[in-house]
């Protein structure tokens, strides 16, 4: 409930007390038994929606798609066990540095989770939920995973105040001056304008994905999303959701992307579309294609695994053809791609859940005025992921300063502002096209600089600080 779209950031830290006072006082076993129980409601009601996917459009049967999302839930709900069996397991020299200890390690387990786990699943992370909070301050500073951080110890410092092993008032003069300094973090501009303001059309297909890859049902597409663009030739950027060209780009130059991009020239539009490329050889790319006065390709980084490409082979491979679930094997493009141009200035392009890795778009967002998410959530039907994914986006513009601006076949189709309010949207399974300006930045943030990597040194110096004047104020006592 503390994610989108029920949007009760509080309840978070509740949570975090109850878990933290449950496993006190317990073996390693057991506290990571308690934590894993909390794993299971956590990831068994917060991505549930994986069944729609499996089930929908998958082509699994009820039971192979329920047994399966139940599956995923009860592995994901390992990680919360694993960080409480590690804090129960260290000897901390005092309450203050428990607190603090326990909270790395819990952010430190949900970094592994979301960034090495088949290829990283940062769902759910304690951070994300307090895009609307004081907390969302410091996401400018150390990205998500010091809002996680700062959000753990919090809870687990109040914990600590409730078994009377820190002084209440010391402890309530701590917890308020953090959540002070992030309200007014939040009043900081880190960036500031590179420019003029440009107008962007946001562009939603609807497009069902029964539908989407049909041949017969191609032309329809594109008129389709021709029509939407030509309300909008008076802006100076309009952009297209992931894939909304089902079709290879070599296949469709000639007829379609070409035509299209001298009408853009013509008007004075940049368009962006996106669509499937072929590389050298075999390989397949899921790209963005930039129509300016040239055309410029982006090749997708961050897979996402099952849908794009098949880990754990061959057992993997084994059970989803038991399942008949049909998947995709797309190539990864270079880590280094040149940026891409729309409106004058350079941007960042994501695909799907690129933007859910806050250090893939962090790398990139210094050189780049704004932030172009590319999306199809319409694999999650009408459930929390749309709105779960808008939230992480919201995320992103916090911790680069720039705007965000998603262009989904169904989903949340949205301007996001570097302070990660949502500008304008547009309702979900509706075609439908949206405008509306945004100012290209300038500036880094701190997070730009530091990453993830330096934001969790940061915040181990900081742990290592507590436990010092801990030991230090205890043996002075």
């Amino acid at each position: 409930m503390a994610f989108a779209p029920y949007a009760l950031p509080y309840l978070a830290p509740v949570a975090l007390i109850a878990l933290y006072l449950a496993w006190q006082r317990q073996t390693p076993r057991r506290a990571a038994a308690t934590a894993y129980c909390f794993g299971l409601g956590l990831f068994g009601s917060g991505i549930w929606w994986v069944y729609i996917s499996i089930h929908d459009f998958g082509g699994a049967d009820p039971a192979s798609a329920a047994a399966l999302a139940a599956l995923l839930a009860a592995a994901w709900a390992g990680f919360p066990a694993l960080a409480a069996w590690m804090i129960a397991m260290v000897p901390w020299p005092g309450a203050w540095t428990r607190a603090a200890g326990a909270a790395l390690l819990w952010v430190a387990v949900e970094y592994f989770r979301g960034n090495y786990v088949l290829n990283g699943f940062p769902w759910l992370q304690i951070g994300y939920s307090q895009t609307g909070t004081p907390l969302a301050g410091f996401a400018a500073l150390g990205g998500a995973y010091a809002v996680g951080f700062l959000l753990a110890f919090s809870a687990f410092a109040a914990a600590e105040m409730a078994q009377k092993t820190v002084r209440w008032r010391s402890g309530l003069a701590l917890l308020l001056a953090i959540w002070g300094v992030g309200a007014g973090l939040r009043a900081v501009a880190w960036t500031e304008p590179a420019g003029a303001a440009i107008a962007v059309t946001l562009v939603q297909g609807n497009i069902g994905q029964d539908e989407k890859w049909q041949a017969n049902q191609q032309l329809a597409t594109l008129n389709l999303y021709r029509k939407l663009t030509e309300q909008h030739w008076d802006s100076d950027v309009i952009i297209w959701p992931e894939t909304a060209i089902p079709a290879f780009l070599e296949d469709v130059k000639p007829f379609f992307i070409d035509p299209l991009q001298a009408e853009a020239r013509a008007r004075g539009v940049d368009i962006v579309v996106g669509l499937p490329s072929s590389g050298q050889g075999r390989d397949y790319y899921n790209s963005v294609l930039a129509l300016g006065e040239t055309q410029a390709l982006y090749h997708k980084i961050h897979l996402l695994p099952f849908g794009e490409y098949l880990p754990l082979q061959p057992l993997s491979g084994w059970v989803l053809d038991q399942l008949a679930i049909p998947l995709g094997d797309f190539a990864a493009g270079g880590a280094r791609q040149p940026l891409l141009r729309a409106g004058g200035h350079a941007f960042v392009a994501t695909i799907c859940y690129e933007d859910a890795f806050g250090e893939l778009v962090a790398r990139q967002a210094a050189e780049a005025g704004y932030i172009v998410n590319m999306t199809n959530d319409a694999w999650f039907g009408d459930s929390a992921q749309p709105h779960q994914h808008l939230q992480m986006a919201q995320m992103r513009a916090l911790e680069t300063g720039r705007y965000l601006v998603r262009a989904t076949n169904t989903g949340v189709t949205a301007f996001i502002a570097p302070d990660g309010a949502v500008k304008r949207q547009a309702p979900l399974f509706t075609s439908v096209a949206i405008s509306d300006s945004i100012v290209p930045m300038r500036g880094a943030t701190p997070y730009l600089y530091l990453g993830d990597g330096g934001a969790f040194a940061a915040i181990a110096l900081l742990v290592l600080a507590v436990a010092f004047g801990e030991r230090r104020f205890a043996l002075a006592g």
